[in-house]
C-alpha cells in the first residue's frame, strides 16, 4: 500500500503528477518531451506548468522560445527546491505512517501480489 501526498491551499494544488512533470522537465529540458513521457498532451503539460508558475511567488520553470533546435525549458532554482521539498514531505509522511498503512493493507479482502498469477 502506498501513500500519495497532495498539498492544497485554496486553489493551489500540488501533487505527484505535477512534481513528476517538473522532474521530467528538469531531466529532458523540454515540456513537450516531459509530456510525451507522461502520455499527456503538450497543451495539458504547458497549462500545468503555467498554473504552477502562477501559484508561487517565484516561477518554477524558465522557458526559452523556439528557434533553431526548438525551445527549451528548465527548472528555476526555486523549481528544484519545490521538487526537493515535496519529495521530503512525501518521504517523511510515508515513514510516519508505515506501520498503520501496513495494518490497513492487512485488512484488505484480497492482497494484491503482482508476482502471483
Amino acid at each position: 500500500m502506498r501513500l500519495f501526498i497532495r498539498c492544497v491551499e485554496g486553489e493551489v494544488r500540488l501533487g505527484p503528477g505535477k512534481i513528476r512533470l517538473l522532474e521530467l522537465i528538469a531531466a529532458h529540458g523540454s515540456i513537450s518531451e516531459a509530456a510525451r513521457m507522461m502520455n499527456m498532451s503538450y497543451r495539458r503539460a504547458w497549462l500545468l506548468v503555467a498554473e504552477l508558475n502562477q501559484s508561487f511567488r517565484q516561477p518554477v520553470t524558465a522557458a526559452q522560445t523556439g528557434g533553431k533546435g526548438g525551445g527549451h525549458a528548465a527548472l528555476t532554482e526555486f523549481g528544484h527546491e519545490l521538487v526537493q521539498l515535496y519529495r521530503k514531505i512525501e518521504k517523511d509522511a510515508s515513514e510516519a505512517v508505515a506501520k498503520p498503512l501496513e495494518q490497513l493493507a492487512g485488512q484488505l479482502a484480497v492482497r494484491a501480489n503482482p508476482t502471483q498469477t
